[in-house]
């Protein structure tokens, strides 16, 4: 009788001869077998001491297998500026502890605006919930992060910090050159020229030819008239710091419609085909890239999900005496659901005081989750006391790309360039990577 771990076993007999003779070996006697030989007997006692001591041998020599490879993973995580921050967790670790060793390696500290994706086994871009383990969240998948900017600062003066102003530069440049940041051409000029001054500084003849533009990157159709008016404007930039550049990039940028926008295919009641937007200011609905509608934050009164449909409802307008509910259809369950955590986040992290409690009831309906991160109220108190002095950063260059294949399906160019990391580390070694989208 077999027996599952744990359970008591039976006493074994201490001597074989107590059982009857045929239920000594495995098979059966044959007819006409005698007993063993003295000789084969001893013969036979040999072979089993060899075999033994070559067993102990074989175990002494196996290495030892590390219990904690068991329990830890390796993760990669993807920088603002293309570089790769390598650790390893424990499989049992929430979403913050990664979060956290990232943020130390960079030297953040107004971290409440960033947050690491990764992609699931669709190819869908998913928020890693610092509230929850990482292994309930990452399936079927590598540990493969990327660290992002989450939630677009309507004013970005108001961040404390100039590291901080510089990560959602990077962000924005990529969202720009990846064309999820849609831009005139007079746009590209002006926002192209405060990046050559932020990251090469003053116009420089031997530094700043027509040769040397090309290979940075600026938008995603990038012309040679584009940059020899980048350059143009670069010239009567003389004496602006860095920090300067970065302020009047992110004053421009911040104008744009698109600016801090996250999109979700989706179609309306008709069955056409839609984009609905997430943003600091409530829900935009967009039709052959025009946005035809926005609900904002005040505007709504609740937002729901069930199976693949997404329901808002709105208050009711100066003429109106009831309330309405809009739908709209996704792809699917998972992406209805994405959509209003996307959803529930923004509105708690821009309009809240402090983040809504998690309901403690066992029997609550509908989902229990809620933004567990500060709010941007919260956040800009706590900025207002950073002490420290302002970390020095180096800024690498971004450059345009050899052909290959990014992340999200679109066509990059990679040509790797070596540069400082910014951080307390100390480390020298940086890989930047711009995508650039065909």
């Amino acid at each position: 009788m077999t027996t599952e771990p744990g359970e008591p076993q039976e006493a074994q007999p201490k001597e074989a001869e107590s059982f009857p003779e045929t239920a000594t070996h495995s098979t059966p006697k044959q007819e006409g077998e005698g007993a063993l030989s003295q000789s084969q007997a001893q013969r036979s006692l040999a072979e089993d001491s060899a075999s033994h001591l070559s067993s102990n041998s074989w175990i002494a020599r196996s290495p030892a297998r590390n219990p904690l490879s068991f329990r830890t993973m390796q993760t990669k995580v993807t920088l603002l500026d293309g570089s790769l921050f390598t650790c390893t967790v424990e499989k049992r670790a929430r979403g913050v502890q990664l979060f956290e060793k990232v943020c130390e390696h960079i030297n953040l500290l107004e971290k409440d605006y960033f947050a690491l994706s990764f992609k699931d086994a669709d190819n869908n871009k998913n928020w890693l919930d610092p509230s929850k383990e990482m292994k309930k969240q990452v399936r079927g998948v590598p540990w493969n992060f990327s660290f992002n900017v989450k939630f677009y600062p309507p004013d970005p003066a108001q961040l404390s910090e100039d590291i901080t102003r510089y990560f959602l530069c990077l962000q924005l440049r990529q969202d720009i050159v990846s064309g999820r940041l849609p831009c005139s051409f007079a746009t590209h000029t002006v926002l192209g020229s405060y990046t050559i001054q932020s990251e090469l500084g003053d116009y420089d003849p031997d530094e700043c030819g027509s040769d040397d533009v090309s290979q940075l990157s600026f938008a995603p159709n990038q012309t040679k008239e584009m940059e020899e008016k980048i350059m143009e404007l670069h010239r009567t930039y003389r004496g602006m710091t860095p920090a300067e550049a970065e302020m009047h990039f992110l004053e421009n940028v911040k104008k744009l419609s698109m600016y801090g926008v996250d999109l979700h295919h989706a179609k309306d009641s008709e069955g056409v085909a839609i984009m609905l937007g997430v943003c600091s200011s409530g829900l935009l609905v967009y039709r052959d890239r025009l946005r035809i509608n926005r609900f904002s934050w005040p505007k709504i009164l609740k937002i729901s999900y069930k199976r693949n449909n997404f329901y808002i409802k709105i208050r009711p307008g100066e003429f109106d005496q009831f309330e309405s509910t809009i739908g709209f259809k996704l792809l699917n369950h998972r992406a209805a659901k994405r959509l209003w955590k996307v959803c529930v986040e923004h509105h708690s992290f821009f309009r809240l005081m402090s983040p809504e409690e998690t309901p403690k009831k066992v029997l609550s309906l509908g989902s229990k989750f809620r933004y567990s991160g500060r709010t941007q109220i919260q956040s800009r108190r706590a900025s207002a006391q950073i002490s420290r002095p302002a970390p020095h950063f180096p800024r690498c260059v971004s450059k345009r790309n050899m052909l290959s294949r990014s992340l999200d399906g679109g066509t990059l160019h990679d040509h790797p360039r070596t540069g400082p990391v910014y951080g307390p580390s100390g480390s020298n070694s940086c890989t930047v990577l711009m995508v650039v989208y065909q």
